[in-house]
């Protein structure tokens, strides 16, 4: 049994068992589903909050949001694709909330969420070097992880502080 994002329950049994029993187990549990409900909607509430403190409604907003990420982006991405021996064929930027950047291996694309701008510095040079890693290894296998220690050595910090900041990443 699971609580989805939007608060719904899940639960999953195996075939064949009987209707009453899963009712019985729900039952059971319904303390704990009410306290997993609430947690689950203050997490919602928490990650909402963090990502309206960058208002994306208006054009004027965009536009700004689009300069600051160029300004950001473009000399880091510059710095470590030269530093990698790698050229990304476009960086482009989209509010994204479900990551925090993409990189396209086949027409060697990067994007970056706009999101970011929500982030300390050295976090979003982490997603940059992050997606720039994936022009030369497309999983997150070891070979992978020695590119992100090679490029980027304290990674691993700037991830999990990442994840401090939105649970999500």
């Amino acid at each position: 049994m699971r609580i989805v994002k939007n608060g719904d329950v899940h639960v999953s049994a195996p075939i064949g068992m009987p209707k009453k029993e899963v009712e019985a187990f729900i039952a059971q549990h319904s303390e704990w589903i009410v306290e997993a409900r609430k947690k689950t909607a203050e997490r919602q509430k928490q990650r909402a909050e963090f990502y309206n403190q960058l208002p994306l409604t208006t054009r004027a907003q965009k536009e700004e949001a689009l300069l600051r990420l160029k300004a950001l982006i473009e000399p880091m991405v510059e710095r470590y694709a030269k530093e990698m021996g790698v050229r990304p064929s476009v960086v482009y930027y989209k509010p994204m909330i479900s990551r925090w950047g993409m990189c396209n291996v086949k027409d060697r694309s990067v994007c970056i969420s706009a999101y970011v701008l929500l982030l300390p510095e050295w976090c979003v040079e982490h997603i940059v070097v992050h997606e720039l890693c994936h022009l030369l290894e497309p999983s997150h296998n070891a070979c992978f992880h020695a590119l992100m220690d090679q490029f980027f050595p304290k990674w691993r910090e700037a991830r999990k502080e990442t994840l401090n900041k939105t649970k999500n990443y």
